[in-house]
């Protein structure tokens, strides 16, 4: 078993876990729909898009499991993993996630705005009123559009990327089954011969 199948295993959100979830509670009936748990085409790239998009976009441990699985009802994405990319936003990326959407934000919008409000405000586990007032200040406008911007732009990517491990998996998969029926053909005739 790979590292990358154990990690799967150890920290894929399990449909029994969701349905213990306080947030996804009053729609677990929906979630736990047997369609969204396939590992299919189309629902795999939807499901890695809408993980990165959510992961990166919300920052928010806990709620982006759940906003995952809700937003996957809507375009029929793959559950487990769409929660598994929100992983890919973590406290090792969350800081540069930050810089890099102010960075990007200020560029777009031609502000000067500083992150070190925002970290403040987590370190000193600020209230309901004092994350308004930042709401409202220059730096919220930049890091919500850079935000918004690198979520996308990772979703897009992680899309095209799944689309093409899909198709060179399958691809793989269709030449080993042309080789074994071609392998089953040959040694058919083979026998053929010898009992002539």
């Amino acid at each position: 078993m790979s590292r990358l199948t154990r990690w799967w295993h150890a920290n894929a959100p399990t449909r029994e876990s969701l349905e213990h979830n306080r947030f996804v509670a009053p729609v677990a009936h929906r979630v736990l729909e047997p369609s969204l748990w396939r590992f299919t085409r189309r629902s795999v790239p939807r499901g890695v898009a809408l993980g990165l998009f959510v992961g990166i976009f919300l920052l928010i441990p806990g709620i982006q499991i759940a906003g995952a699985a809700l937003l996957a009802l809507p375009v029929r994405a793959n559950i487990p993993v769409a929660a598994a990319m929100t992983f890919l936003s973590n406290p090792a990326t969350t800081p540069f996630l930050l810089w890099a959407s102010v960075y990007i934000g200020n560029f777009m919008l031609g502000r000067s705005a500083d992150a070190s409000g925002f970290m403040a405000l987590i370190h000193h586990h600020a209230g309901m009123r004092e994350w308004m007032g930042w709401l409202f200040s220059e730096a919220a406008p930049a890091m919500l559009f850079g935000l918004f911007l690198i979520s996308m732009g990772a979703a897009l990517v992680g899309y095209l990327i799944a689309i093409g491990f899909w198709r060179v998996r399958m691809g793989r998969k269709w030449q080993a089954r042309k080789l074994r029926i071609g392998n089953c053909h040959e040694s058919g005739s083979m026998e053929e011969t010898a009992a002539v």
